[in-house]
C-alpha cells in the first residue's frame, strides 16, 4: 500500500446540525503501524478505549465503538461497489483505535472521527474516502435532496407530468413511477456524478439521459425473442415450453416482451418478427390440415381451410399485441416503446405474417365506425431493393406498406441496399440492423474478433445487443461559452467530449457489476447475446459488445450562432463540427476498447430545456433561443419552407455522420397521395435513409370523421378530437380528449411544422 506523499485537505460543509464551526480534516502520511498492521492494541489499550465518549453531533454521547467505524466503511465501501477484505478491515480497525488513544482524551468530538476514518481510507481506496465523505452528512443532503423530491412529486400530483410522450401522467401507477424516478435522478447525481459534471449538466452544456434508471438497467436494445423462445425458457419462476401453435406463440411472446422491456428503459426492439411467427403458423397450418384430413375433407379444401385459421390466427394475435401495447403500462409506469420490424421473409407464413401487421395497422382500433391507429408496436419495414422494388417479389407488400403508411403513418422505411453504413452490413453480411427504438443504431461487434473483424470470414452480430445509456452535447451552448471566455470551440467542445467519454467508462464498470438476477429473459434466458448467464453471474462479459452513445442536438442553431444562416442557407460549419466529433469518438473507441456510438438525439422534453438553460446563461439570440424549441438533431428547422425532396438532399450530408442513431423524415403536404408517398420513400430507400412519413392525422372522436389538420370536426362540429403526430422518431398523441401528452415546447415546435 503506498504511502500518502502529501497532506490532503478536504472541506467539511458547515452545518447548523453539526454543532461545529468550518472544520477541516487534515489528512497526514500514515506510518508504518497502519501499513504492517501490528497489533498495536493490547489488553490495556482496549481497556482505555472502554473509557472513551463520542460526543454526537447533536451533543450527546456514546461509548467509543470501533465496530460502528467498520460498519460505516463497508457501507461507504459498498456504494462503490467496493468489498473489503478481513484484513483491511482490521487494519482500518487498528488504526482507527491507535489513533483514538494517541488524542489522550476521554471524549471526543465525532468531527474528529470522522478525519481519522478518512485518513485509513485515502490510503486504502480514495473512492470509498469519498463516498465516506458524502454519507457523512447524509442527513443534510437526504434532507435537501428529499425536499426537491417532494416538491416535484407535488407536480406530478396535481398537474401531470410531460417529460415523456408514452407515460399517462394521469395514472396512479405512472404517478407512483415518475415519484420514485424522481428521488432515483437525485441518487444518480448524488453518489454518481462529479461536481464538474453536475455543473455542467446543470447549466445546460451536456445532459445526461434517463439519469432515474440509469444507475440500475441498460438502454435500447435489440431483443433475442427467438432465442428465448427456442426449446423453452423461465419466466417469473415457471417453466415456459416452447409454443406449438402460433396462437400461442403471440401469447407468449407478449408476456416476454412486456416483462422484459420493464426490465429497462429505452425503445425494446423485435426484430425482424415475420421470421419469428413463421415457424409456429407452420405447426399451427400442421395441425389444422391433419384436423381437416382426419375429419373426411379433401387435401386441397383442408389446405384452403388450414390457411384460413392461419391467417385468422395471424389477425387476432397482431390485434392482440395492439391491445396489450397499448393498454398496460408496464412496471415503470410508461407504455414501453415497443418496435418491431419485417418484411424480408419470402416463405409463405413470412409474407402472411408481413401482409397481415400491416392490415391490422391500417385497419386501426375503436369502434367499427371510428378506428384510428394505435402507437405501438412501431413497425418497420426491411426494405431490399431487389425483393421490393419494381417486378420484385415482394413488391405487393411493399404495395401494403405504403397504403398503411398514408393511413397510419407506420411502418417506417429501413434502406438495406441503398447507401450508407447500415445497408453496407446488409450488402456484404446479409446482417440486418434493426433501429432499437425510434431511431438508435448499433455499431458492428464481430463473432470472432470483437470490434474489428478478425479475418474475412469473420461477421457481425445484432440481434441481442444493446446500449447503456446516452448524453446528449448541447452544442450551440458550448459554441456560447467558448466565445463569452475568448476560447477556441474545439477546446471547449473537447472538455465536454471528454467528461462524456468519462461517465460512460463509469457506466460500463458500474453495470458490470450487477448481477444477471436484474433481467432473467435478457441475461439468463438468452434474450441478449451471450445471456446464458447464472443468475449470481456479474454481467460485465455482455457490456462489451454494448454501445454507449454521444448525442448531438440543435445543429441547425450551432450554424446559426457560427454566421447567422441556417443549414438551409449553409451548414458547413456544423459538417464541420460533426466530422470532428466523429474523429475524437473513433480515438476514444480505439484507447478505451468501448463501442461508442453518435446519436443525433430526439429531443423530446429536452428541446425545451435546452432553450430556458441557453436563455439563463446567454440570453436570447435570434433564431438560436427566442423560439421555445431546439431543432432536432441534425433537421433542418421544421419551419424552413423547402419541399420533401430538398430536405432529403439537405440532410443527407449528416447521414454518415451520426450512425449510432438517425432518421430522416419529410411532412407531406399532399394528403392520402398514395403515389407521392410511394415516389418519396421509394428515393429515400435509393439514399439509404431510415425514412418517416410524416401526416398530422386526426380523428374525431364523436362521429368518426377523420382528415389531416383539422381541430374542429368539419362534419358534426365537435371539438372532441384525437390528433397523431410525429414525435421526432416516433409517433404520439398531440391531442387526446381536449389534452395532449406532449410538451409545451414540443406542442410550439409542431405548430410551427412546414417541412417536417
Amino acid at each position: 500500500m503506498k504511502e500518502l506523499r502529501e497532506e490532503r485537505i478536504v472541506s467539511i460543509e458547515s452545518s447548523k446540525l453539526t454543532g461545529f464551526s468550518e472544520q477541516a480534516c487534515v489528512t497526514k502520511p500514515i506510518g508504518a503501524e497502519f501499513v504492517q498492521n501490528p497489533k498495536v492494541v493490547g489488553l490495556t489499550s482496549k481497556a482505555l478505549l472502554k473509557n472513551v465518549k463520542i460526543i454526537k453531533k447533536d451533543g450527546t454521547k456514546e461509548e467509543y465503538d470501533v465496530k460502528k467505524v467498520v460498519n460505516a466503511v463497508k457501507k461507504s465501501a459498498a456504494r462503490m461497489l467496493v468489498e473489503f477484505t478481513e484484513k483491511e478491515l482490521e487494519d482500518i480497525s487498528n488504526y482507527v483505535d491507535t489513533s483514538v488513544l494517541k488524542m489522550h482524551e476521554n471524549e471526543i468530538e465525532i468531527f474528529k472521527m470522522h478525519c481519522v476514518v478518512e485518513n485509513a481510507l485515502e490510503v486504502l481506496n480514495p473512492k470509498v474516502a469519498k463516498s465516506y465523505r458524502n454519507y457523512r452528512n447524509y442527513k443534510i443532503d437526504f434532507v435537501d435532496m428529499l425536499d426537491k423530491v417532494y416538491q416535484e412529486s407535488q407536480k406530478i400530483m396535481y398537474i401531470g407530468d410531460k417529460e415523456n410522450s408514452n407515460a399517462d401522467s394521469a395514472l396512479v401507477s405512472t404517478k407512483r413511477s415518475l415519484i420514485f424516478n424522481q428521488l432515483n435522478k437525485e441518487l444518480y447525481k448524488k453518489f454518481f456524478l462529479t461536481v464538474p459534471e453536475l455543473q455542467a449538466i446543470r447549466d445546460g452544456y451536456i445532459y445526461i439521459h434517463d439519469m432515474s434508471a440509469r444507475r440500475d438497467t441498460m438502454n435500447c436494445c435489440l431483443f433475442d425473442v427467438a432465442s428465448v423462445l427456442s426449446g423453452g425458457f423461465e419466466m417469473g419462476n415457471l417453466w415456459y415450453n416452447e409454443p406449438k401453435t402460433l396462437e400461442v406463440a403471440f401469447d407468449v411472446i407478449g408476456d416476454i416482451v412486456m416483462a422484459a422491456a420493464s426490465q429497462q428503459y429505452g425503445g425494446f426492439t423485435v426484430p425482424e418478427t415475420d421470421k419469428i411467427l413463421a415457424p409456429y403458423a407452420e405447426k399451427t397450418y400442421e395441425k389444422k390440415y391433419q384436423k381437416y384430413i382426419d375429419l373426411g375433407i379433401e387435401p386441397k379444401r383442408a389446405e384452403e381451410e388450414a390457411m384460413k385459421d392461419v391467417e385468422k390466427d395471424f389477425h387476432d394475435g397482431f390485434q392482440g399485441w395492439e391491445y396489450k401495447f397499448n393498454t398496460v403500462a408496464s412496471s415503470r409506469g410508461d407504455y414501453p416503446f415497443i418496435t418491431m420490424t419485417m418484411g424480408l421473409g419470402t416463405g409463405k407464413f413470412e409474407r402472411m405474417a408481413s401482409k397481415i401487421m400491416l392490415d391490422v395497422r391500417r385497419e386501426g382500433q375503436g369502434k367499427k365506425e371510428n378506428k384510428k391507429p394505435v402507437l405501438f408496436p412501431k413497425i418497420v419495414f426491411l426494405y431490399d431493393e431487389e425483393l421490393h422494388g419494381e417486378g420484385g417479389e415482394l413488391r405487393e407488400l411493399f404495395n401494403a406498406g405504403v397504403e398503411c403508411s398514408k393511413s397510419a403513418m407506420y411502418p417506417d422505411w429501413l434502406s438495406l441496399t441503398g447507401e450508407g453504413y447500415v445497408a453496407s452490413m446488409y450488402k456484404k453480411y446479409k446482417r440486418v440492423i434493426s433501429p432499437m427504438g425510434c431511431r438508435a443504431f448499433l455499431s458492428p461487434w464481430y463473432e470472432r474478433g470483437g470490434m474489428s473483424p478478425a479475418d474475412a470470414d469473420d461477421k457481425p452480430i445484432f440481434v441481442g445487443r444493446f446500449n447503456i445509456g446516452a448524453i446528449s452535447l448541447h452544442l450551440p451552448m458550448i459554441y456560447a461559452k467558448a466565445k463569452k471566455e475568448g476560447k477556441d470551440f474545439y477546446e471547449i467542445l473537447d472538455y465536454y467530449l471528454e467528461m462524456i467519454r468519462q461517465i460512460h467508462i463509469r457506466t460500463y464498470d458500474y453495470l458490470g457489476e450487477m448481477r444477471a438476477s436484474i433481467n432473467p429473459l435478457a441475461f439468463c434466458e438468452g434474450g441478449f447475446y451471450g445471456g446464458h448467464l447464472g443468475i449470481h453471474d456479474k454481467i460485465k462479459p455482455l457490456l462489451k459488445s454494448a454501445t454507449a452513445s454521444f448525442g448531438i442536438t440543435a445543429l441547425n442553431e450551432l450554424q446559426e450562432i457560427h454566421n447567422q444562416k441556417s443549414l438551409v442557407e449553409d451548414g458547413a460549419f456544423a459538417l464541420e463540427v460533426m466530422e470532428y466529433i466523429n474523429k475524437k469518438i473513433n480515438e476514444f473507441k480505439e484507447k478505451d476498447g468501448n463501442l461508442y456510438a453518435i446519436y443525433g438525439t430526439p429531443a423530446e422534453n429536452l428541446c425545451g430545456l435546452q432553450i430556458q438553460q441557453f436563455r439563463k446563461k446567454y440570453g436570447k439570440v435570434n433564431k438560436v433561443s427566442d423560439r421555445g424549441y431546439v431543432s432536432n438533431s441534425f433537421h433542418c428547422h421544421v419551419a424552413e419552407n423547402i419541399g420533401p425532396i430538398e430536405k432529403q438532399d439537405l440532410e443527407k450530408r449528416f447521414w454518415d455522420l451520426l450512425n449510432g442513431g438517425k432518421i430522416q423524415y419529410v411532412k407531406y403536404p399532399v394528403s392520402y397521395n398514395t403515389k407521392a408517398i410511394e415516389t418519396l420513400v421509394t428515393r429515400a430507400m435509393d439514399m439509404g435513409f431510415y425514412e418517416g412519413v410524416n401526416l398530422s392525422l386526426a380523428y374525431c372522436d364523436d362521429c368518426g370523421h377523420k382528415e389531416l389538420e383539422m381541430d374542429v370536426c368539419p362534419k358534426c362540429g365537435s371539438k372532441n378530437l384525437t390528433k397523431i403526430d410525429r414525435m421526432n422518431g416516433y409517433l404520439s398523441y398531440s391531442r387526446v380528449k381536449g389534452d395532449t401528452r406532449l410538451n409545451e415546447a414540443k406542442m410550439e415546435e409542431i405548430k410551427d411544422r412546414v417541412s417536417m
